[in-house]
Parts: structure tokens; sequence; C-alpha cells
């Protein structure tokens, strides 16, 4: 079930990238986006593919909900955020992210709470 998942999340992911700038207001505000970051296109697009590979992989691991987990990439440093109730998923989800291709460093700010404070 989880591995439909990740294919599900990743052609999501993938098919939906493009058409963020169509749904907010043209190819122009995918230019002005670019324009007011001030990482190099290249590096965006880097950042981008390492976002969609780690949550891909956090969704498809036995260990993690990676549907619980948010994914960010900033040139190549993965931040990790979300709520466990233990530090297993906590700690894979950081193996798995620096598992990926590209990624720098990860900053793991999950956090492990009791099950019922969730």
């Amino acid at each position: 079930m989880k591995a439909v998942l990740a294919a599900l999340a990743a052609c999501t992911l993938l098919g939906l990238s493009g058409c963020v700038p169509l749904a907010i207001g043209g190819a122009a505000a995918g230019g002005y986006y670019l324009g007011k970051d001030e990482r190099e296109p290249a590096v965006v697009a880097s950042d981008g593919r390492i976002t969609t590979a780690v949550k891909s992989r956090l969704i498809a691991d036995k260990y993690v909900d990676g549907l619980r987990i948010s994914v960010e990439t900033y040139e190549g440093v993965v931040t990790l955020r979300g709520e466990v109730t233990s530090t297993l998923p906590r700690e894979q989800a950081g193996r798995v992210a620096a598992g990926v291709d590209g990624v720098k460093s990860v900053r793991n700010e999950i956090k492990v709470v009791r099950e019922g404070a969730r």
C-alpha cells in the first residue's frame, strides 16, 4: 500500500510542479518567483528534485508515516518537520533524507510526542 502511495505522490508532485505558475497567475508568476529567490535557477530545480525524492522515499518507508512529515530543501540542506510517537520514525526519516543524492545535510526538526498529545 505504501508503495502505491509513494508512486501516486511522486507522480502528483512531478505532475503538478509545472502547474504552479499557471495556478497562481501564469508563467510570469514563475519568473517572478525565481527573480525573488537569490538561488540560481539550477539550484532551485535541484532543491525541488531533492524534496520530491525525499518525500517519495518517506511515503514508501515502512517505519515512517511520510504523509505526516513536511520536507523543505534549500541549497541542498533538507529540513524535516512533523510529529511522530517514537524516536524510531524520527531517526529513520533523517537516514532516508540523508541517503538521497544531492543532500548536503539534514535538519531533523521532527518532534516526538506522546500518543494522546497528537
